[in-house]
């Protein structure tokens, strides 16, 4: 390679830092924010405010040594300055391209492994390419890699998993035996000795994690606490426990909400401390390494590499912009968000709207553990297992009715027990100097104390055990890729020098562009004016009114997919009819969301309009009927052109065009009712109804006798038949639910009180 080619490298590198910190803090922002998130312990402003000062601080604070690959993934006497330089670009453009997939799915994985098996692998690359060059032998690669390093992190990612669940689920429920779920109506004395327990961990977790490297620990604070450190936890305990009484008998101050606000802060701080070597460790050593060549003027291809076992001194600009980089990203990325509602969603108390599909072995986890569950109960006294449960009982729903995503996923009690946790388990392994994940653990927590919790009931544990053991499989498959994908960059690089660096380069940017803006697409789809939305009324005139706007959404939709669907088999269209799948099988799937949130429905609705639930129950089914028949119609359609057979006839096409030409028609009329909501309209269309029923049932007259004289072919005799047959249960739905929504308005009871006919949406 040129000379040139380097200083290209490290600028490259220096965008790739900057770009790497952005889906770093997207992945690591779960491990600070989910628990108060998700407990809704205070504003979502609040909470994100104290995780910027938190991050702020680690930033700065930090020891800015980036002692890269944890000083022992490669020996860097071994190789050269040309060689180092190709392991770092393959490391950051494989660590970028992972990261953001993880990011891009909402799956949190730990950017600690992905760095150290990126390096590992792409070293191991090198390492084997410069033994064959001298015909060396495999067996000496233990001289170049360092195995012990990585069978400790393997051996570390599998201990933290088990050992964090463990312990959240058992600390989880000796603390809801202790403090139930009514923790508000608790002696004083319980949320005092409990904030003493938790801050202190807290306390200690940002001296020893967060703080350890900072030079406001020098001196004796630093020797006391390295020396006597049950006396200084002893000492905190006492000291915070005195303060937390005093805080909620004089001041009426909410201690777990104190406790949640801490933790965050502490976890914040420690993440950006520590992991930001994740992140500009590479880069930051190959600049050094660059410098140190540089200064040299021995050819790159012969200047060793001993300088990289020294510590990396960070400038305290690098770390100050690096510090505004995490926080921008954490207050606007999208990723971050999904990442956390990953999280979030496992751990919630109440059943909803599950992300992951139950597999073979969560059905036979969940199978074993109810088992084992009746087993163990069966032996316990029923006295004891009675008193146990009752610790468990939930409060009675609040009489105020609290929309749907108002509610917290789970209590200040739970989110305060995983920050403590956690914060106690990353303590403990990094005193021992113990190779962990924070993400491993922070996850991990929250889902021991979930099941502790009895949050994974028989409606969701088969949901949320999938859902752990996908994200505990990303774990496994984020160190088998970083390694192979690293090594065969690395590879590339050796052998394709500049050509290949920008080529991998131009990819790894236009597949972040890519997911950036599929991104940002999903959630413009989200929030599109199309979208349906769930019923959070209380009251029958609300319901008719957001059935009114569903109603709309799914008429102009259903028209666009049933005249897409005929000109797709006009025009023999593959693309556009399998697009046309996609979008009715989205629509079908929004109306099975709103179906499955009937359960939330009916408990939202005042004592006067429970009969409301019937009628928005009727409007579903109706709806529902109307996306089976478009769903059979577009998979028809599809299936016909895709086996390639013959086309439909012109008097068939034409026909069809017809139909579709009244059922448009229909579609308009009915949406600009329940627009501008006149049921003068709704009347006008039931009286005329008969004409789009008889239009389709003189077409399938019209097929009947060309069966019977001229027409040869049964594939297409069948397709037609069933897409008449469709039309006409699609219509048969269409028209049931404006009867309905007719007969609604114009029965004596409440409902025919209801006048919307002057009201409009806009």
């Amino acid at each position: 390679m040129g000379e040139n080619i380097y200083l290209f490298m490290i600028v490259a590198l220096a965008v790739l830092a900057i770009t790497d910190l952005v889906v770093g803090v997207s992945n690591d922002a779960v491990n600070f924010l989910n628990s108060a998130i998700g407990s809704k312990a205070v504003s979502f402003r609040t909470i994100m405010i104290v995780a910027s000062v938190g991050i702020a601080l680690g930033a700065v604070s930090s020891s800015g040594m980036m002692d890269i690959a944890k000083t022992g993934i490669f020996n860097p006497n071994n190789f050269v300055f040309s060689e180092v330089m190709i392991i770092f670009m393959a490391v950051m453009i494989t660590d970028i391209l992972l990261l953001d997939f993880f990011n891009t799915l909402g799956m949190p994985t730990s950017t600690t492994v992905s760095i150290v098996f990126e390096l590992l692998g792409a070293a191991v690359a090198i390492s084997i390419l410069k033994i064959f060059s001298t015909d060396g032998s495999l067996s000496t690669l233990g001289e170049y890699i360092n195995t012990d390093k990585a069978t400790e992190i393997i051996i570390g990612i599998l201990l933290s998993v088990v050992i964090a669940f463990t312990v959240g689920a058992i600390v989880q429920f000796f603390s809801r035996l202790l403090i139930t779920f009514k923790f508000e109506k608790q002696a004083k004395w319980v949320g005092a000795v409990f904030g003493g327990f938790a801050i202190t961990a807290i306390i200690y977790f940002i001296i020893v994690k967060g703080l350890k490297s900072a030079s406001i620990l020098d001196g004796p604070i630093s020797e006391f606490i390295a020396t006597q450190t049950n006396a200084f936890i002893l000492l905190n305990f006492v000291f915070w426990s005195l303060l937390s009484l005093l805080l909620t008998t004089v001041f009426k101050t909410n201690i777990y909400k104190l406790i949640i606000l801490l933790g965050t802060f502490a976890l914040a701080m420690a993440f950006a401390g520590n992991d930001l070597v994740n992140f500009i460790g590479v880069p930051i050593a190959a600049l050094q390494s660059y410098q140190d060549w540089s200064a040299s003027g021995v050819l790159a291809s012969e200047y060793g590499m001993s300088g990289l076992t020294n510590a990396v001194q960070t400038p305290i600009l690098l770390l100050l912009l690096s510090g505004a980089i995490m926080v921008l990203t954490i207050w606007f990325s999208s990723k971050a968000k999904n990442v956390v509602k990953t999280s979030v969603d496992l751990s919630r108390q109440d059943e909803g709207e599950e992300r992951f599909e139950p597999n073979f072995l969560s059905r036979q986890i969940v199978r074993l553990s109810v088992k084992a569950s009746e087993s163990f109960s069966a032996i316990l006294p029923n006295s004891l297992h009675n008193r146990v449960n009752t610790r468990f009982e939930k409060p009675a729903p609040s009489v105020l009715k609290v929309k749907e995503q108002d509610k917290p996923a789970f209590d200040l009690v739970r989110a305060a027990v995983n920050l403590m946790v956690a914060s106690i388990l990353i303590s403990l392994a990094t005193s021992m100097k113990l190779p962990l994940s924070t993400t491993y653990v922070t996850f991990m927590v929250a889902m021991g104390s979930s099941l502790a919790d009895k949050a994974w009931g028989a409606e969701s544990a088969v949901y949320r055990v999938a859902g752990v053991l996908n994200v505990i499989g990303g774990w496994f498959f984020t160190a088998i890729i970083a390694f192979v994908a690293s090594a065969i960059i690395a590879i590339c690089i050796n052998y394709g020098g500049t050509i290949a660096i920008g080529i991998f380069l131009t990819l790894a940017f236009l597949m972040i562009f890519r997911n950036y803006f599929k991104q940002s697409k999903k959630a413009q789809e989200i929030k599109a004016e199309d979208s349906l939305r769930k019923s959070e009324s209380s009251s029958i005139q609300g319901v008719i009114e957001e059935s009114a706007n569903n109603i709309s959404t799914v008429v102009r939709r259903s028209n666009k997919i049933y005249t897409i669907a005929i000109d797709g088999l006009a025009r023999q269209d593959l693309d556009s009819l399998k697009k046309n799948k996609k979008q009715v099988n989205k629509l079908s799937n929004e109306i099975d969301e709103l179906r499955d949130n009937i359960f939330y429905f009916i408990k939202n609705l005042d004592e006067a309009s429970v009969g409301a639930s019937n009628f928005y129950i009727s409007i579903l089914g109706y709806l529902q009927d109307m996306a089976q028949s478009l769903e059979y119609i577009s998979k028809v359609s599809h299936k016909h052109i895709h086996n390639n057979h013959k086309k439909l006839k012109y008097n068939q096409i034409k026909e069809l065009k017809e139909i579709d030409s009244k059922l448009e028609s229909v579609f308009n009329e009915t949406k600009l009712a329940f627009e501008t909501r006149s049921f003068e309209k709704i009347g006008n269309i039931i009286k005329h109804k008969h004409e789009a029923f008889d239009l389709v049932s003189q077409k399938i007259k019209k097929q009947v006798e060309r069966t019977r004289t001229e027409e040869s072919s049964p594939k297409n005799t069948t397709l037609y038949f069933s897409l008449l047959q469709e039309t006409k249960d699609l219509l048969t739905a269409l028209m049931n639910l404006l009867e309905l929504y007719y007969d609604e308005h114009d029965s004596s009871v409440e409902p025919a009180k209801i006048d919307l006919s002057n009201q409009n949406t806009k």
